[in-house]
């Protein structure tokens, strides 16, 4: 139980890799805050995971600064402190380039760097005055180093995050406060089938790049958050780590079995 004693707050935790998150964190002994903004999906989220005197749900959008001020707050209130933030909520635009209009583009980036920016902001001022320190895990992507227009304000709103994780880990570092950052590769998540992973050929097209022959899984994800949130990893800050089954470092493509 390595985090015994804590207290992990976890936006975007209804479903998918938050909800892995979410999981894992509880099964390693925190006390968890799940925060989404479908306050109907939370709950049923909140009644699957049972353990009701360790987990506490938080309606939450997290493009709203003010939203992800009363969610740090609410935790504080329920539980008494935050130890660990996941900033994970976000959302993906499939369109073209030219395509992507204002709205487009304020909307993907408010939840996806706008609501970790904000949340890094109101995790660490509320472990500085703690006064122990903390880890703050953001929810990055392999996108934020790869070119795909298909994707391009996640794209963007992603490598813009790697920076916020960068910029936070050296300015929190006095603090004993440790910012990381978890880039997943194509993971079998609701957002990926049907979205990202739409036909057949997309599928062996995506596993023409990934190495190791498949999608990865939420869960697996979920282990490297606890890795990272742990004592284990206490001398990381600033990094990104990608989980994404070899995708990064492959500049080719591999065959695929039918």
């Amino acid at each position: 139980m390595k985090f015994s004693g804590k207290v992990a707050v976890i936006t975007g935790a209804a479903r998918g890799i938050g909800r892995a998150c979410a999981e894992r964190l509880l099964a390693d002994g925190a006390r968890i805050v799940i925060a989404d903004i479908n306050a109907e999906r939370l709950a049923t989220t909140v009644a699957e995971i049972g353990n009701p005197d360790n987990v506490f749900s938080y309606v939450c959008d997290v493009s709203k600064k003010s939203d992800v001020d009363d969610l740090i707050a609410a935790a504080v209130k329920k539980f008494g402190s935050v130890d660990i933030m996941v900033n994970n909520a976000g959302i993906a635009m499939i369109q073209d380039f030219l395509d992507i209009t204002e709205q487009d583009y304020d909307k993907v980036l408010g939840i996806n760097l706008k609501g970790p920016f904000f949340g890094v902001q109101a995790a660490a001022r509320q472990m500085i005055a703690q006064g122990h320190g903390g880890v703050i895990v953001n929810m990055s992507s392999i996108n934020s180093g790869l070119a795909n227009p298909k994707v391009a304000t996640y794209a963007i709103s992603k490598g813009g995050l790697n920076q916020v994780t960068s910029t936070a880990a050296v300015a929190f570092a006095p603090y004993n406060i440790r910012v990381v950052g978890v880039g997943p590769g194509t993971i079998m998540t609701e957002m990926v089938d049907g979205s990202f992973i739409d036909s057949e050929e997309t599928r062996r097209q995506i596993l023409s790049r990934t190495p190791i022959g498949r999608c990865g899984k939420a869960s697996e994800v979920a282990s490297v958050v606890s890795f990272l949130a742990s004592d284990d990893a206490s001398y990381m800050t600033g990094e990104t780590i990608y989980p994404d089954g070899g995708r990064r470092i492959l500049n080719y493509t591999v065959p695929v079995e039918d």
